[in-house]
């Protein structure tokens, strides 16, 4: 049966309401279930069943979900083979819109806002770290955020590694690097197996994402990208956009996050959290975000950035 052909049938007790989201090896359902209620209900691509690395990477997702509980992680309820040998994955339904999405169409947020985002993001990546997991996928597509309750999850484990794992029990060969190139720590460009730092860069490359609008490194190609992050600086956050300026306990937070070398990082991703709050909150008391007003871009800006070589970037650079 066609991925397609999913919708208003019954796999494994989830009935198929709708199609939401397809990734390179899933497809993203809404589905209702007798006991767990409305789930989305990840589906492996048929051409995918008898791959042997893409049904283990596929299993490993669901397993680490299950061995991660926090409130800001979506939940794993159920995962298995169903009778038609269709790999499946239940977990809670998140209510809200991908962080992404709101993030383009709300423009450079307030640090204080961005601050009590990362804080939960933060949370829910310790608390991975905390039993062994390094997600290495962190971007604003894996976080869904829901702007009346002002909650978070974060979503999809399909490329975290399991830091105590053997080297023959690693699904990615040596030399080859997972991830989203846009927000991938340098050290994960090597294809080696990343710690818990990785992790770190990329919440950082969130945070200056969310502030800005745009991103620490300006290639115009996965190339000049890939060279970029090997070979230069980020660019610092008050000089990312000539309208927004930001204290400097901001800044100095998240370049330091940034960091090429990751012992010059802050030691845990928890002590990152905290220092990004403490700026935040510093600024917030101060009255010095004036020239963010509210979040605001001038008229023009953030459209641009949607529709014009960001957004095609953004295209071009999904998860390698």
């Amino acid at each position: 049966m066609a991925i397609e052909t999913l919708v208003g049938t019954t796999l494994a007790g989830y009935t198929v309401r709708g199609k939401v989201g397809e990734g390179g090896t899933s497809t993203v359902f809404r589905a209702d279930h007798a006991t767990h209620g409305t789930v989305a209900l990840k589906v492996l691509r048929e051409k995918l069943q008898h791959d042997k690395t893409a049904v283990a990477r596929f299993l490993r997702e669901a397993q680490f979900g299950a061995r991660v509980e926090h409130p800001n992680i979506v939940r794993t309820l159920d995962y298995g083979q169903s009778d038609g040998e269709r790999y499946y994955l239940a977990i809670e339904w998140a209510a809200g819109e991908i962080l992404d999405k709101y993030a383009e169409k709300s423009g450079a947020l307030p640090s204080k806002e961005v601050a009590d985002i990362m804080s939960q993001i933060c949370s829910a990546v310790q608390a991975a770290h905390d039993v062994g997991i390094v997600h290495r996928d962190l971007k604003p597509e894996n976080v869904m955020y829901d702007p009346a309750t002002q909650h978070v999850k974060l979503v999809d484990f399909g490329i975290a590694a399991d830091t105590d794992a053997a080297p023959d029990q690693r699904l990615t060969r040596a030399g080859f690097f997972v991830g989203t190139l846009m927000y991938v720590a340098p050290e994960a460009l090597s294809g080696e197996l990343v710690g818990p730092a990785a992790d770190q860069y990329s919440l950082a490359t969130i945070a200056y994402f969310l502030l800005t609008g745009t991103l620490p490194y300006t290639g115009k190609s996965p190339r000049e990208l890939f060279s970029q992050l090997l070979t230069q600086p980020p660019v610092s956050l008050n000089k990312a956009k000539p309208n927004l300026t930001f204290p400097v306990a901001v800044e100095n937070v998240v370049m330091k996050a940034l960091s090429k070398q990751p012992g010059d990082r802050y030691p845990t991703v928890r002590d990152f959290s905290e220092a990004f709050a403490a700026a935040a909150q510093t600024t917030a008391l101060a009255g010095n975000e004036t020239s963010q007003a509210g979040g605001a871009m001038p008229d023009g800006a953030d459209s641009e950035d949607k529709g014009g070589l960001f957004g095609k970037m953004k295209g071009l650079f999904r998860r390698s």
